[in-house]
């Protein structure tokens, strides 16, 4: 009749059965199969010694003055941070082309975007006091706030917007910054723009994050940038960061912005960027971010004081949505939690890092690593060129393998390039030889209305025509490409200097009737109908 198998436990035995009434056959023996011994959750199997960290600290001298000179940008200032305690502070170069004042360790500078990761330890700071939750949705403090589909709107929460995965657009609500729209003018149009599929999609976007960090200030109470600077910048003795542009300023020993002009980094100051300061509005110097770096890597502990509670803290820097899948079966999967990259380093240690750009002028970088209680911070004064990656990645590779594993700079570059590079489809286009002539100026003059980017005028100054756009009126002057066809020269964050952007009438009887401006069109919404 065959074999009966059966299993109880761990146990397996084997009983076998001949004939309906078998004589008894003698015991085998019980296969017991061990249970397995876990391995610890950190074991990694690429050891440091401490030696090899400490050569690695050392080289930051020569590797700082490599990339200053490499890239050509005005200065940079790098912080390590190991075990709680700040290892390595240095400044390199000039905190204003052309002037010899020096930066130094407390010299602050923009940190564009490495202001999420900071702004997501005040959210966690107020999740440890019970105010909100990462799951908190936003309504529950900001009612009004709308994603264009009521579903989405009443279940989005905090973590969702923190993590990417709301469903927003790329760099949702940044194109009406440009133009000069503050940050509850810009929150409120978000529902206008097409979305992704909820919880399913990952796409970067300064004020998704920024609409969370103003749910949370609200159930506070208080603005983003007191309660940040009561429960977080205080408290660590921050004293130098601030989530004000107007601080930034005022401060003394502060890093000028840049971009380059005729080949030289020239000072601008142009990027102010109070209108997503959750986002991107944190200035701060090496010190001071060595402090908060220290911080995150102590379970929200320094010194003794439990800044952030290590359960709220926690979910943070872990993965919350994966956000660049795999380029082949080997590779590994990009991942970011709330507000931080989370990711794997080849020897099997999680990292956790963020990069901050401005294209008016600044570069930031910082990367943890969480089993050395190691972190290092690099900020920089100009434009992304690769310099701040690059020092924090041959850092990280310096650590763990005692060399670099490849050139970084030469990596990075060619994709930071592309954050700064010119953008519209004339960009590099010669004028027509033989242009159409346009109509008469007053056929083109007159107010056109646009849902998303609200009115825009077309007027004619001194024989030529005018765009104003946006609250503060800001005005591009047109020249004639070829029928009605005009082309501008925006510049601002999103539009570096070089671009060009196409202005397309249409007509009807002689007179336009509606106008499409290129750089407010990659979501399709750049169309203006007139009004007059």
């Amino acid at each position: 009749m065959g074999s009966l198998l059966f299993h109880t436990g761990t146990a397996f035995a084997l009983c076998l059965m001949i004939g309906p009434m078998a004589h008894a056959q003698p015991s085998l023996p019980v296969l017991a199969i061990p249970e397995p011994i876990p391995a610890p959750p950190m074991t990694v199997l690429l050891p440091v010694p401490q030696d090899r960290i400490e050569s690695a600290i050392v080289s930051l001298d020569d590797l700082g003055q490599e990339m200053l000179e490499r890239s050509g940008i005005p200065g940079l200032a790098i912080g390590v941070v190991q075990n709680g305690d700040i290892v390595y502070m240095r400044g390199f170069g000039v905190r204003t082309a052309g002037q010899p004042t020096p930066v130094d360790p407390n010299t602050v500078f923009l940190l564009a975007s490495l202001s999420k990761a900071v702004g997501a330890t005040v959210v966690a700071q107020q999740v440890g006091e019970g105010r909100v939750d990462w799951t908190s949705p936003v309504r529950d403090f900001l009612p009004w706030f709308d994603m264009g589909d009521a579903w989405v709107s009443d279940h989005v929460t905090i973590g969702d917007l923190y993590a990417h995965r709301s469903g927003l657009p790329d760099h949702a609500g940044d194109d009406l910054e440009d133009i000069g729209y503050d940050r509850r003018a810009v929150l409120q149009r978000l529902g206008l723009l097409p979305q992704h599929a909820f919880r399913a999609h990952y796409a970067y976007t300064n004020f998704g994050l920024t609409v969370a960090a103003e749910a949370v200030a609200t159930a506070v109470g208080i603005d983003w940038a007191d309660l940040s600077e009561n429960v977080l910048y205080g408290p660590l003795g921050m004293t130098s960061t601030s989530s004000r542009h107007a601080d930034f300023m005022a401060r003394e020993n502060r890093a000028s912005s840049h971009i380059i002009t005729d080949g030289h980094y020239v000072e601008t100051d142009l990027r102010q960027p109070d209108a997503q300061s959750p986002a991107g509005g944190v200035s701060s110097s090496v010190r001071d971010m060595s402090r908060w770096m220290a911080m995150v890597l102590n379970d929200g502990t320094i010194d003794g004081l439990q800044v952030v509670p290590a359960e709220a803290l926690r979910p943070a820097l872990s993965p919350q949505m994966i956000s660049r899948a795999p380029m082949a079966t080997s590779a590994r999967t990009s991942s970011y939690g709330y507000g931080f990259n989370v990711g794997v380093r080849p020897s099997g240690r999680v990292e956790l890092s963020h990069s901050g750009a401005f294209a008016l002028g600044a570069a930031t970088s910082f990367t943890m690593i969480p089993d050395l209680g190691l972190g290092i911070v690099v900020l920089t004064n100009a434009p992304p060129t690769g310099a701040a990656e690059a020092i924090s990645a041959s850092f990280a590779d310096r650590v763990e393998l005692g060399q670099d594993s490849r050139d970084w700079l030469s990596g990075y570059a060619p994709l930071m390039a592309a954050l700064t590079a010119p953008v519209g489809s004339l960009v590099g286009v010669p004028a027509p030889t033989t242009p159409e002539m346009p109509r008469p100026n007053a056929a083109y003059v007159g107010t056109y209305e646009n849902e998303y980017f609200g009115a825009t005028t077309v007027e004619e100054v001194n024989g030529r025509l005018v765009l104003r756009l946006g609250p503060d009126q800001h005005t591009l002057t047109l020249t004639h490409w070829d029928k009605d066809s005009f082309v501008a020269h925006p510049v601002t964050e999103n539009q570096p200097e070089g671009s060009v952007s196409r202005v397309d009438f249409a007509s009807i009887d002689r007179i336009a009737t509606t106008v499409r401006i290129e750089h407010l069109d990659h979501e399709g919404l750049g169309r203006f109908e007139r009004l007059d």
